[in-house]
């Protein structure tokens, strides 16, 4: 998949509209960052949007993925479209992973850490012991909220909570 050829296309659409990416990242609910991302080819779109923009810009979603317009057999098409937006979501899902597993490592990481501090069991009073007091108490919230953002990311629950977000705000 040509991410710079599909930015590519995702911008020549948004001129043919005349709209600036300001006016498209307003009716998607995104920045204009994120629009200028995916028309350089930086991010590609999530599959709501990318559903979104091929109703916004009345073409296919193959379309979309290939960068270019085409014209088809409508059968060809759809089966086409299938196995396009199954490899778009498995790369999508393979990101969302990759996140999660740097998530969870970077929370074990860190338990370790607190591990390491547990261990040199710093007894007393004074600055040394304060501190390593706050590391822990700090660690261990840390640990926990890096832990349940990777179960996010994993589960894919953060996509549909972004998804909830989005229909609130397009009612606002």
């Amino acid at each position: 998949m040509d991410t710079k050829k599909i930015g590519k296309f995702l911008k020549e659409l948004r001129k043919d509209k005349g709209i600036t990416q300001e006016q498209l990242a307003e009716y998607m609910h995104v920045s204009g960052r994120t629009v200028s991302r995916w028309e350089t080819g930086m991010n590609l779109p999530d599959i709501t949007i990318l559903i979104e923009l091929s109703d916004f810009y009345e073409i296919s979603i193959r379309e979309i993925l290939d960068g270019e317009r085409e014209e088809q057999n409508m059968e060809q098409e759809k089966a086409e479209t299938i196995l396009k937006v199954a490899e778009y979501s498995q790369e999508e899902n393979k990101r969302i992973i990759s996140r999660g597993r740097i998530l969870f490592i970077f929370g074990f990481i860190v338990s370790l850490v607190n591990l390491i501090v547990e261990w040199l069991d710093l007894e007393g009073e004074g600055a040394w012991y304060n501190l390593a007091d706050f590391i822990r108490g700090f660690i261990d919230g840390f640990a926990l909220v890096i832990m349940l953002i990777g179960v996010l990311y994993t589960s894919n629950r953060l996509g549909k909570i972004e998804e909830i977000k989005r229909k609130i705000l397009k009612k606002a």
